[in-house]
């Protein structure tokens, strides 16, 4: 059986970049208003799915790879792409949110196509983390950030 809360934050992520490839459609087609609405829901999404990574990282804690040991080095290298990747896109998408809603379109016009591309690597990369832990394999360990801390 598929972890709830893993599958539903995989969810919202997928779902944040369907939602950015709707409201691309949506500007290239003029329509400004549906696309503003659009790319909100999309960043709503996203922000859903980093707190109920973030709430589930800290009270329940990271699943280890429970894969074969010799594929752990891979899917580490992996998974540090897919972090940074996902860091520098939720930068961006701060960033290009903030230019749209002050009406600095030339900035949001010139970073939003980036931080487009990027995010939908986030999302496939994302994916692709959940699979290997919790599809393909059966995932590893699980240890909260709170008792790492309190048990030493």
């Amino acid at each position: 059986m598929l972890p709830i809360l893993p599958t539903i934050s995989t969810f919202f992520i997928v779902l944040s970049a369907v939602l950015i490839a709707i409201g691309w459609i949506q500007v290239k087609n003029r329509k400004i208003e549906a696309h503003k609405k659009t790319m909100t829901a999309a960043a709503i999404s996203a922000l859903t799915f980093f707190i109920i990574y973030a709430s589930r990282t800290i009270f329940i804690g990271n699943t280890a790879f429970g894969g074969p040991e010799d594929l752990k080095v891979y899917y580490t290298t992996f998974l540090v792409f897919h972090i940074i990747l996902a860091t520098t896109g939720a930068v961006f998408g701060i960033v290009t949110l903030i230019a749209g809603y002050t009406n600095n379109l030339v900035r949001h016009r010139k970073i939003a196509p980036i931080t487009s591309v990027v995010w939908f690597f986030v999302a496939i990369t994302g994916v692709a983390v959940y699979l290997l832990l919790y599809v393909f394999y059966k995932g590893g360990e699980t240890t909260s950030v709170i008792k790492a801390i309190i048990n030493p």
